[in-house]
C-alpha cells in the first residue's frame, strides 16, 4: 500500500450513500482475530468513515456490550484511545440463532435503525459469514429473506472456506447459495489471493517484456509451490483431521497461486477476464495420478519434545489423515506440456514458508571447468516478502570461478515505508468496491473439486498409509527422490538465500557472495 493510500487520497470506499457490515459468527475466533482487525485498519486508514459506516456483530452467544467490545479490541494492531473510541461507536451487536427466522427478524430492525438514523438515500449492505460450513445454507437463506437491503444500494455476501468436502458437497451448497444469491452478490473468500505477493504475481508477469520469451516450456524445467508450517495441530486436531492438508491448503490456496502462474495474459484487469484465465488453467489439467502424490504424516520429534500427530487427543485414534502431501499437477498446453508443477505442503516441518519457486532448464554445453547451477526464479509470499533470481556469477578476484548469487527484491529494504496490508484487510476493502477478481468463482470451485476429489477417494478406498517425519523436520525421507523423479535439480553450488535486511555491513554476507552451506535453499 502506497503513502497516498495510507493518507486516503483515493477517498473513501463508503462515500456513495451508508454501508452497514454484518459480521455473522461474531463471538468466534475468525471474527476476533481476522474480520475484525480487517474492519479496523479500514477505518484507521480512512477507507470507511464514522457516519457513513456502521458495523453489527451477530452470533447466538447473548453477548453483553462489555464482553463483546473485549472480544473485538484484543486482536487490533496499535489502536490509539481516540480511534478505538470511533472504532466503537461504529459497532453494535445482535444476539440470534442461525437456523430460525428470528434473530434475523431482529437483526433486520436494527439495520434499519441505523439506515434510518444516517439520512443516506443510498443504503448498502454486507454480510460477512465468518461460520462453519453447517450453517452456510441456513444463514443465507434467512439473510435473503428477513435481511436484504432494497434501498436502491448493493448487497454483498461474503463466505469463508471451506466450500464443501468434495465435489458433491461443494455442489449442493452452490446450488442452495444460488437459490437466494446471485453470482455477482457472492465473494468467496480466499485469503491467500489478498496476500500482497500472491497480487503481485499478475504484475511481475505481464508487466516486465524481460519474463515473455522464458515463462514457458522451452526454457523452465519445473514449477513448485511450497507451503511449510513450523508448528502441529496443538490440540486443535479435530477440526484438521476432518479436512486434512489436502482439503485444507492444495486444494484452495496453493491451486490458486498455480493458475496465477501458469495463466495467459488476461485481455484486461477485471475480474471477469482474470477469472476466464484462470478457468481455462484449471481446464487444462490433467486428471492426478496416485503415482504422482506422496502422503506424510508427523510423527514426534528427535529430541521426543514435541508431540506426533496421532498424540493429539483431539485426533482419532489410528487416524491416516496426510499432515504433509506433494503432488505432481501437468497443465496440457501449448505454453506448460511437459513441465511439472510441483506442490508441497506439510505441517511440523522445519521452517515456515511460502513461496514459488520456477527452476529453469540447464544451460546447453559445457563451457566452465566447474558445474553450474540452474537460474531459478523465486516468489517468497511469506515470511519476508521478496522476488528473488539466482544466477551464476563471476566470483570477484583474478580467477574464473563462477558461483552462484542472486538479484534480490527483499519488501522490507526496497520499500521499508510501506506497510504491507493484511490479507482479510485488502479482501474487504475489494468487497467493498465491488472487484471480485481476488475471490473464486462458482465455476473455479467446481474444476478444483474435480481435480482432488477422485484422488481423496482413492486414498481412502485403498487404506493408503502417510509416510511418517519427525515434527521438525524437511518432511517425509522419500520427498528428496520424489523431487528429482519430476526434474528438480537442487544447487551444484553451495548456495543460501538471506533476506537484505538480515545483510549486515562487514558480516561478509553480502549480494552476490557465496555462501558455505551444506544444504541449499
Amino acid at each position: 500500500m502506497t503513502a497516498s493510500e495510507e493518507n486516503g487520497e483515493f477517498g473513501a470506499v463508503d462515500s456513495d450513500g451508508h454501508t452497514t457490515i454484518i459480521v455473522l459468527g461474531a463471538s468466534g475466533d475468525l471474527a476476533k482475530k481476522k474480520t475484525f482487525p480487517a474492519i479496523f485498519n479500514l477505518l484507521k486508514h480512512n477507507f470507511i468513515t464514522p457516519g457513513h459506516t456502521d458495523i453489527i456483530g451477530y452470533a447466538r452467544s447473548k453477548l453483553s456490550r462489555e464482553d463483546f467490545e473485549t472480544r473485538m479490541l484484543g486482536h487490533l494492531k496499535e489502536p490509539t484511545k481516540e480511534l478505538k473510541a470511533t472504532f466503537l461507536k461504529m459497532c453494535s451487536y445482535v444476539a440470534g440463532t442461525y437456523e430460525e427466522p428470528d434473530g434475523f427478524i431482529e437483526l433486520e430492525k436494527h439495520i434499519q435503525e441505523l439506515e434510518k438514523k444516517s439520512g443516506a438515500e443510498k443504503c448498502h449492505r454486507l454480510f460477512y459469514m465468518a461460520l462453519p460450513p453447517t450453517v452456510f445454507i441456513p444463514c443465507a437463506k434467512h439473510l435473503k429473506e428477513n435481511c436484504y437491503g432494497r434501498k436502491g444500494g448493493w448487497n454483498r455476501l461474503i463466505v469463508e472456506k471451506p466450500f464443501g468436502k468434495d465435489l458433491d458437497s461443494s455442489r449442493t451448497l452452490a446450488n442452495a447459495l444460488a437459490k437466494y444469491w446471485t453470482e455477482a452478490e457472492v465473494y468467496r473468500i480466499d485469503h491467500y489471493l489478498g496476500k500482497e505477493m500472491v497480487k503481485n504475481i499478475i504484475a511481475v508477469r505481464f508487466g516486465n517484456i524481460v519474463f515473455s520469451n522464458v515463462w514457458n516450456r522451452n526454457c523452465i524445467s519445473n514449477v513448485q509451490i511450497t507451503f511449510k508450517e513450523p508448528f502441529g495441530t496443538e490440540g486443535r486436531g479435530g477440526y484438521f483431521d476432518e479436512y486434512g492438508i489436502i482439503r485444507d491448503v492444495m486444494q484452495n490456496h496453493l491451486l490458486q497461486v498455480l493458475t496465477l502462474v501458469a495463466m495467459e495474459r488476461p485481455i484486461t484487469l477485471s475480474a471477469a477476464d482474470i477469472r476466464n484465465e484462470k478457468v481455462r488453467v484449471l481446464r487444462s489439467l490433467e486428471p492426478l495420478d496416485m503415482e504422482d502424490m506422496l502422503f506424510g504424516q508427523y510423527v514426534k520429534s528427535r529430541d521426543g519434545e514435541r508431540p506426533g500427530y496421532l498424540d493429539d487427543k483431539t485426533v482419532p485414534k489410528g487416524s491416516r489423515t496426510p499432515t504433509f502431501c506433494c503432488g505432481v499437477f501437468r497443465i496440457q498446453n501449448e505454453r506448460w506440456e511437459g513441465v511439472p508443477f510441483i506442490i508441497k505442503s506439510g505441517k511440523a516441518l522445519n521452517e515456515a514458508k511460502v513461496e514459488v519457486r520456477i527452476q529453469f532448464k540447464d544451460i546447453p554445453g559445457l563451457l566452465f571447468d566447474q558445474p553450474t547451477s540452474r537460474n531459478e526464479f523465486v516468489i517468497r509470499l511469506q515470511p519476508n516478502e521478496s522476488i528473488y533470481l539466482k544466477l551464476m556469477n563471476k566470483v570477484p578476484g583474478l580467477g574464473n570461478e563462477v558461483g552462484l548469487a542472486e538479484m534480490d527484491l527483499s519488501y522490507k529494504s526496497r520499500f521499508p515505508e510501506a506497510r504491507i496490508p493484511d490479507a482479510y484487510e485488502a479482501l474487504v476493502l475489494d468487497v467493498l468496491a465491488g472487484d471480485q477478481a481476488n475471490f473464486v468463482r462458482s465455476d473455479e470451485l467446481d474444476l478444483a473439486w474435480q481435480l482432488f476429489t477422485p484422488i481423496l477417494e482413492e486414498y481412502e478406498e485403498k487404506g493408503i498409509q502417510p509416510e511418517a517425519y519427525e515434527y521438525g523436520s524437511r518432511g517425509p525421507e522419500q520427498t528428496k527422490d520424489f523431487m528429482a523423479r519430476y526434474g528438480f535439480v537442487r544447487d551444484r553450488t553451495q548456495y543460501t538465500w538471506v533476506p537484505k535486511e538480515n545483510k549486515r555491513p562487514g558480516s561478509g554476507r553480502q549480494p552476490g557472495d557465496q555462501v558455505r552451506s551444506k544444504k541449499s535453499k
